[in-house]
C-alpha cells in the first residue's frame, strides 16, 4: 500500500518529464499561419543589420500573445520571454532574420523586387539562405508555447536575431553583440537551441552532428608591397602580382603539408586580388581577401599561426613586402555532447526514429556557434528540399525549400523546449 501510494504521489511531478507533447492538430492549424508569415518576410526582405520592419512583425506577433517582449537588441534583434506555470531552468531557441543582397530569379507569387545598394553596388535583396523560414517558424514556436505554459517547467526566451550573416563594415551586430548586451541574462539560460533548413537535405528529414557541425570562419586581408615598373622590363621592380601567386601556393601547403587532415577538415581560400590598372604596368601593390575554416581549436590556432609567419617571408624571398590580418567571423559551431545526447530522442520522436541522420561536419559556419560558446548548445539541420527533385544551392538567386517542411521545424523546436524543461 505504501509502495503504491509513493507512485501515486510522486506521478504528478513527474508526469511532465514522462513525454508531455502538443496535439497535432494544434500543429495543423498553425501552419497555414506559418507559411503566410514566411511569405511575407521572403517578399520584403531585409539586409543584415537593416531589419527594421522585420523585427516591428516579430515584436507585435510576440505581444499579442502576451509574451514579455524586448526590442532593439543587438540593433534590431527582438527577444520574448515566456514563463511556465511550473519553475525551472531557462531554454534558449533561436532564429536569425536577416536576408541577402542577392537578385532573385524564383517566378513565386511572393518574389522579393526590393532593390538596394550594397557596398557601392545596386543589387537585388532575398532571403537565399532560408532565414525567414527560421523567422516564421519560431514565430509559430512562440504561439503554440503561448498556449500551453501549464506543460512548461521553467522559462523560454526566443531570440530573433539579426546579422547572422554579418553586420555591414564598421558595426557590430549578430549573436556576439546581442551577447554582449545581455541576451543571454535576465534569466540566464541553461541551454540553447537553434535550426538551418537545408535545400539539399529531403522534407521531413532532420540532420544533426555532435561536436564540431560547422566550422570557425575567419577573413583575412593580405596586402603585398612590391616596386612598380614598365611591363616590359620586369626586373627592373618588385612584382606584387607574381609574390601573391606565391603567397596563395603557400597558403595550401599549410593544409596540404601541416594541418592534420585526418582528424578535422580545414579549407584556405583567397576570394578576391585586387591589383594593377594597365596591361603593361607592373603595379605596386596587391590585396587579397580570403577565408579560413577550421573544425578543431587546435588546428586554428596551428594555421593562423603559420599564416602569420608564411606571408611576410615568401614575400620577404621576392623581394617584397607583405602583412596579414586576420578577422574572426564565427567560432566552431559546437553541438555540446550531453546535451545532443539528452535530446536525440525528442529528434527522433517527433520526426520519426528514420527521419533522423547523423551527418558529417561542413567547412559552412554560423554565427549562432557564439551562443554556444557561452551555454551548451544544439543546432540541427531541418530538410527543405522537396521530394523528387533537385536540391538548390543556398546564398544563390535561384535558392528554393519547400514549405511543407516547416511545420516540422515548429514541431521539433517547441518539444525541445518543453523536453529540456521538463526533464
Amino acid at each position: 500500500m505504501k509502495k503504491f501510494f509513493f507512485a501515486f504521489f510522486l506521478l504528478p511531478l513527474f508526469g511532465i518529464a514522462q513525454g508531455t507533447s502538443i496535439p497535432e492538430t494544434e500543429y495543423d492549424k498553425i501552419e497555414s499561419k506559418v507559411i503566410e508569415w514566411r511569405r511575407d518576410i521572403h517578399e520584403h526582405p531585409e539586409l543584415s543589420n537593416r531589419e527594421f520592419e522585420t523585427a516591428k512583425k516579430i515584436a507585435a506577433h510576440l505581444q499579442s500573445l502576451g509574451i514579455e517582449t524586448q526590442t532593439g537588441v543587438g540593433k534590431t534583434g527582438v527577444v520574448g520571454i515566456l514563463k511556465g506555470d511550473h519553475p525551472g531552468k531557462t531554454v534558449a531557441l533561436r532564429a536569425d532574420i536577416d536576408a541577402l543582397p542577392v537578385t532573385e530569379q524564383n517566378d513565386l507569387p511572393f518574389k522579393s523586387t526590393v532593390e538596394t545598394e550594397f557596398l557601392g553596388s545596386k543589387t537585388g535583396v532575398m532571403h537565399a539562405c532560408g532565414h525567414d523560414t527560421h523567422t516564421a517558424i519560431l514565430m509559430g514556436v512562440a504561439e503554440i508555447l503561448s498556449q500551453h505554459t501549464d506543460k512548461i517547467n521553467g522559462t523560454v526566451k526566443f531570440i530573433f536575431q539579426p546579422a547572422e550573416e554579418g553586420p555591414p563594415p564598421g558595426e557590430e551586430g549578430g549573436a556576439a553583440l546581442m551577447i554582449k548586451e545581455g541576451v543571454l541574462k535576465n534569466p540566464d539560460v541553461d541551454a540553447i537551441f537553434g535550426l538551418h533548413i537545408n535545400a539539399a537535405t529531403p522534407v521531413g528529414t532532420i540532420r544533426y552532428k555532435p561536436e564540431g557541425t560547422m566550422a570557425a570562419v575567419e577573413r583575412f586581408v593580405i596586402n603585398v608591397k612590391g616596386v612598380q615598373a614598365h611591363g616590359s622590363a620586369p626586373w627592373s621592380g618588385v612584382d606584387p602580382i607574381l609574390i601573391s601567386a606565391k603567397i596563395i601556393d603557400g597558403l595550401q601547403t599549410i593544409i596540404s603539408r601541416n594541418a592534420e587532415l585526418t582528424e578535422s577538415a580545414s579549407v584556405i581560400t583567397v576570394g578576391k586580388i585586387t591589383s594593377g590598372v594597365r596591361f603593361n604596368i607592373i603595379p605596386e601593390t596587391a590585396e587579397m581577401i580570403g577565408t579560413v575554416r577550421t573544425l578543431d581549436p587546435d588546428n586554428k590556432k596551428l594555421i593562423l599561426d603559420r599564416m602569420r609567419e608564411l606571408v611576410p617571408q615568401i614575400a620577404k624571398a621576392y623581394g617584397g613586402e607583405a602583412t596579414i590580418e586576420i578577422q574572426n567571423n564565427t567560432a566552431i559551431t559546437y553541438n555540446d555532447p550531453q546535451l545532443t545526447s539528452e535530446m536525440l530522442p525528442t529528434l527522433k520522436k517527433v520526426a520519426g526514429e528514420g527521419n533522423v541522420e547523423l551527418v558529417k561536419a561542413t567547412t559552412g559556419g554560423e554565427d549562432f556557434s557564439f551562443f554556444q560558446e557561452k551555454v551548451p548548445g544544439l543546432y540541427f539541420f531541418l530538410g527543405g528540399m522537396p521530394k523528387d527533385a533537385e536540391p538548390t544551392r543556398h546564398h544563390t538567386p535561384g535558392f528554393f525549400v519547400d514549405e511543407s517542411g516547416l511545420l516540422l521545424g515548429v514541431k521539433t523546436m517547441s518539444q525541445l523546449a518543453i523536453d529540456y524543461l521538463n526533464k
